[in-house]
Formats: C-alpha cells, structure tokens, sequence
C-alpha cells in the first residue's frame, strides 16, 4: 500500500503531503516516525522553533450541554416508538455499538470487513456525533473558554416518533420545550445561542413546516426565534445560512488510521468491470423523476451496466455487502435525486472508489462544503437532467466519452476523498487520519468564529 496523505502546516492555507508505503503503514516503527513528522509540521513556527506552553485547543475549546433527558436518552430508551409498521428491522437493533448498529457478519470476507462494518441507519448519525463530541480533545466544563456549545439533541429521532398520524401541536413541543430551557442558561446569553450548534440525521426541510395544517410534512423547530440563531449540521441543507450538510452515514468505521489507508489501496486495485451501476427504484409516481430513463439506459446498455433494482421483488438494496459489490466492480456510479435531492448512497459509492454521476448540482456540489472539493469535475460527472428525459443524451456514450487519464485522475481524487466521507468508530480515535466529523467541527468552529467578530464589530449577525 502506498500513497499521499495531506497534513496542514503552520500556514493553514498549505497542505503537506506525506507519503505513505505499504512497509510505513504495516510498520509501527515506521508510523510512530510518521506521527513525529506530523507533530513536526503543524509544531513549528514561521522560525522552525516548536513553541512551548502553547495552548493547542485556544479557539478549539467546545462545551457539551447537559440536556434533560428527555431530549437524548430517552429517545434511545423509547426506541420501539421509533419504528415503522413497514420498517423490516426494529429500530433498537440499530442503537447498538454506540449507534453505529449491529456489526456485519460477512465469513468470506476480509479481516477490514470483519472488524470496521456495521449495518448504519442514516438516521442514527445524531447518536454517532454525540459519541464522538464525548471523545473530542478540546472539551471543556468551564463554558466560558469555550468557543462553541453543542446541544446533543435528537432531533431526528425524536420527530421520527411524530411524524405520522399526529398533530403539529405533538411534532413541535419538543423543541419549544428544548429553546426554553437553553434560553435560561447562562451559556445562551454571551451570544444569544449563535454560538450553539446541534447535529440531525434527517434533511433541513424536514424541520421548516410553516403552516399548522396537520396535513404538511415535519416540525417548525428550525422557524423558532432561538432556533434560528443556533447552526444546525444536516445531512442535507437548504437555502437558509444557518444549516450545514454533512455526509450521511456509511457502513465503515474503522478504528486506527492504518485500516483507512488498507481500505484505500484495497480500492485502487479494485477490479471494476462495469462501466456505470445504479442502485435505485423507479420512483414513477415522483413528479419530475429521471429514474425511469436511467433505469432504461442502464438495461439497454447490457454489459455496460449493473443495475440493482430496488422495486423488484426480493431484492438486496438494504443488504451492505451487496451495495458494496456493486459499487466497488463500477468505473461510474450514478446518483439521480431521490426522496430529495441527496442520497446516502453517494458516500457509498466515494467509499467503494466509484466515480459519483450526479444530474443535480444540490445533490453534492451545493451540499457538502466542508468535506468535497469546490472544483467537482476533480471527483465527478454531471449529466443534464432535461437532456436526459428528453433523449438527447445517452448515460453510456457520456461515460465512454471521459479518457482513461481522467478516469484515473477522478478516481484517484474520488479515493483521497474516502477519510473526509467516513465516521471513525466512536469507541476509538484515529491519530493522523481527520473524518467527516473532524471536518464537520472545523467547519463549524470557523462559522461561529465569523460570527463572534461581526458582533464585537457591533453589526448584526445574519440567520
């Protein structure tokens, strides 16, 4: 195995590259030496002198907020009201290992299967964050050198509970009851709760209903005055400032940078077969869907294509290996919008080294600031939606279009992309390696900084 990886260097605007070979990553000598190389890029000054008594979390510093728990534990606890009548697995199965679910049982599989995969429901991602914020390295219990307070509310689960056959009334006493009591915190009036953020497994949309017709869809949590000041980080964002997508869940969390860097290496030398796959049901009844050409293009384009048709009967769209298989043996993995505009199934396939395919630049390119290159023709394809259904252009002959060197180039970058897509197994810490959480909380901490210098500038911070 061998390979770059990016560290950032006292310059924060430039990035280091290291490079790694099988004998550095296989060798605990080798990595300890690395660490040190690491330690000696982001420890020195503008001089090459290691600044002592520095205090390596100033500006880093996050304070966690003892919610009651009737916002967090209790969800958990009452997990049998999370579940759907047409659900195939209860959801307390997936609370478990610290909400990353049951683990994969996969005999034939390598040892990185057997240890890092587990069977992740999307919306357990608030549970995965808070676990991780409990093992962050700049904690504080002294609020007031904190530079960010996060609020470990499950707002995802806890509407899932609401969601159907309920009044609005019932869907929005939650989070009325949550900005009451963070209002009557001391924490809350240094910046009026701007310096707050919380985490939801579900889309933004689905906490922005602006009527109180039981008939419309999700909570006004996010239109409540204290709400509005708070960052919400969401698998999937909107127009409003103040929310912010990051990558959905995968079913890969490894423990130790070295299982990152196999998994790596293990998808370049991956064979792919297929020229495109797509995983998906036709979704017909869906006003301006483009399923349905796509699924016709991929079964005329015979051996071109692997298609998993999640309408069919029997099928294994919600089996991991099976997904995984197919994006690993593709060279393209198409990602036409869905219930919304994202699927998780992009991280999948930037997982499985799949090139992604997209037909709408919310599905990832207005998304994921945080964790995807601004320049997506590095990492993708993007293919008209109105040239699609209206036969103008053919999935296939697109594809064929692209060279082998660019091929190579995206999926070497679409590669390089995996550590920032990926949450680390909460129950460990990866030394080198930063996840989409690490990503997640720089980003987050950048925001409030901004924030808190256009107060003290005396002007009034935007929603």
């Amino acid at each position: 195995m061998e390979g770059f990886v990016y560290f950032s260097s006292s310059d924060s605007s430039k990035y280091q590259p290291i490079y790694f070979t099988r004998n550095s990553i296989d060798s605990k000598t080798s990595l300890d030496k690395s660490k040190k190389k690491i330690s000696s890029l982001v420890g020195e000054n503008s001089s090459g002198k290691i600044k002592k008594n520095k205090d390596l979390c100033s500006g880093r510093y996050i304070y966690i907020h003892d919610l009651p728990k009737q916002f967090n534990e209790d969800v958990l606890k009452n997990c049998q009201l999370l579940t759907r009548a047409n659900d195939k697995s209860s959801m307390c199965t997936y609370i478990e290992n610290s909400g990353l679910g049951p683990q994969i049982e996969n005999s034939n599989a390598l040892d990185l299967w057997k240890r890092n995969w587990f069977s992740t429901n999307q919306f357990l991602l608030e549970v995965i964050f808070h676990n991780r914020m409990k093992k962050y390295k700049c904690l504080t219990n002294d609020s007031t050198i904190a530079s960010a307070v996060f609020v470990p509310y499950y707002s995802g689960l806890d509407i899932r509970r609401y969601l159907w056959g309920f009044n609005t009334s019932m869907r929005d006493s939650s989070g009325l009851d949550l900005v009451k009591w963070l209002a009557g915190k001391p924490e809350w009036k240094r910046m009026w709760g701007k310096d707050h953020f919380l985490i939801s497994g579900r889309i933004a949309r689905d906490f922005r209903r602006q009527s109180i017709r039981k008939s419309d869809w999700g909570s006004n949590f996010r239109f409540l005055p204290e709400s509005k000041n708070m960052s919400m980080l969401t698998i999937e964002s909107g127009s409003w400032k103040n929310d912010f997508a990051v990558p959905y869940p995968t079913y890969f969390h490894p423990s130790t940078d070295n299982e990152v860097f196999q998994w790596q290496e293990l998808m370049r030398r991956q064979s792919r077969p297929y020229l495109f796959s797509f995983a998906g049901a036709p979704r017909s009844r869906q006003k301006g869907s483009i399923r349905s050409q796509i699924i016709g293009q991929c079964q005329a384009s015979k051996n071109l294509c692997n298609l998993l048709d999640c309408d069919s009967i029997g099928h294994k769209c919600d089996d991991p290996v099976n997904l995984m298989k197919l994006f690993q043996s593709s060279v393209f993995c198409l990602q036409p919008p869905g219930d919304s505009l994202t699927r998780r199934s992009t991280f999948d396939s930037i997982l499985a080294g799949c090139i992604p395919v997209f037909f709408h630049p919310g599905s990832a390119y207005s998304q994921y600031v945080w964790h995807l290159p601004k320049n997506y023709t590095k990492y993708s394809v993007f293919i008209s939606p109105k040239n699609l259904r209206l036969g103008k252009v053919s999935i296939n002959q697109t594809l064929l279009q692209v060279s082998k060197d660019e091929e190579l180039a995206m999926r070497e970058e679409v590669i390089r992309l995996i550590p920032s897509i990926i949450y680390a197994d909460p129950r460990s810490r990866l030394e080198i390696v930063e996840d989409a959480f690490d990503l997640a909380i720089k980003g987050i901490l950048k925001r409030i900084k901004t924030l808190r210098k256009v107060i003290s500038q005396g002007e009034v911070a935007s929603d």
